[in-house]
């Protein structure tokens, strides 16, 4: 049985809330396991039994957008991913208080990245620093930075992606990964 984390793009802004209680009902209801959401901000963690990750994925997908009435990409990692995701995060990320290190979670890995990198968003000293298969990392300094890496690197890729702060990442490893 693996354990998965679901990663839900947009739930809990742009007016499309929905609680954590609600969200793991859905899960429970197309027979995920214990489903345990981690923060307001559609991170779920779940057992999947024998269903691989795409399926997963295509069920969840169908499933919340007939609960919730509206459409939620959702984007699917084991808990060995989000530790390789810490490990392989770039060394140049370094500790600052002023910065934000995010990761952006892709559904296919890309073989090149389609811009030079280290690349500054336009407009802004957000920077996208480097990819690893289906994971773009960037820093963002304030100023309400944080929502740009998404759009940015939906509009480059042309996919749905959803973007993760790399301490929220790293908390879901801490409190879900002893156990598996």
């Amino acid at each position: 049985m693996a354990t998965l984390v679901a990663f839900l793009r947009g739930i809990n802004v742009g007016g499309h809330t929905a609680k954590n209680e609600e969200l793991e009902r859905v899960f429970k209801k197309l027979g995920f396991q214990s489903a345990s959401a981690f923060r307001q901000s559609g991170n779920i963690v779940f057992e999947s039994g024998r269903v691989s990750g795409d399926t997963a994925r295509l069920r969840l997908e169908s499933g919340l957008r007939e609960a919730l009435g509206y459409d939620v990409a959702v984007l699917i990692r084991k808990l060995s991913d989000l530790k390789e995701i810490m490990r392989s995060a770039p060394t140049e990320l370094g500790e600052t208080r002023e910065a934000s290190y995010l990761v952006t979670l892709l559904p296919n890995p890309l073989t090149r990245f389609p811009v030079a990198l280290p690349t500054i968003i336009p407009k802004s000293s957000a920077e996208i620093v480097s990819h690893s298969g289906s994971e773009v990392f960037s820093i963002t300094h304030g100023g309400g930075e944080g929502g740009l890496p998404n759009p940015f690197l939906e509009s480059l890729l042309e996919v749905k992606a959803t973007t993760r702060n790399l301490n929220v990442i790293r908390e879901i490893v801490e409190r879900y990964g002893q156990y598996h």
